[in-house]
């Protein structure tokens, strides 16, 4: 990831911001890892969930999660709102998949619709990126329409992938 993005980028539009996040964000991060309504449409290995205290997450965010993806938290007027991921680069291809999460807090305020495009604009305007996917469970129509407002097209609905949980989630794969 450090070939696509060799600084962490800081992006802002509309009050919504999306850069690196601090040991500022510790008590944020921690609330929104507890949520189980910010995980209910989301794959269970995600790595903020992979260590239990906030300040290993945060610090190895820019180390050890960087070798796979990008993770940038999302903040709205200064407000921790959640988390914008960049994953699944593929060089050869020119190819990326995005992802974004936020605190129910945050839900319903365009904040992940601003989010998502700033890392669309980022990724078309200072990057090789030609092609952006993402995937929603099908039963996720508010991350959908996040994804329709953002110019993605719908490509393949249902199919079943292993999301880490015991039997495969039904996901929609969409591309920008």
């Amino acid at each position: 990831m450090k070939t696509l993005f060799p600084e962490s980028p800081s992006l802002r539009v509309n009050g919504v911001t999306l850069h690196a996040d601090t040991a500022a964000a510790g008590p944020a991060l921690q609330a929104f890892k507890k949520s189980d309504a910010v995980y209910r449409y989301l794959p269970t290995f995600l790595f903020e969930r992979r260590y239990p205290d906030v300040e290993t997450v945060i610090a190895r965010l820019y180390t050890e999660a960087m070798e796979e993806s990008l993770i940038l938290g999302v903040y709205r007027n200064g407000e921790f709102c959640g988390l914008a991921e960049f994953y699944g680069y593929k060089a050869h291809i020119n190819k990326i998949s995005v992802g974004y999460r936020l605190a129910e807090s945050c839900w319903g305020k365009g904040t992940a619709t601003e989010a998502l495009r700033l890392m669309v604009d980022l990724l078309y305007a200072k990057t090789p990126i030609e092609i952006i996917t993402a995937s929603t469970m099908v039963e996720n129509k508010a991350s959908a329409r996040v994804l329709q407002k953002n110019g993605f097209t719908l490509v393949v609905e249902g199919a079943e992938e292993d999301w880490g949980y015991p039997t495969p989630t039904k996901a929609d794969k969409w591309i920008n």
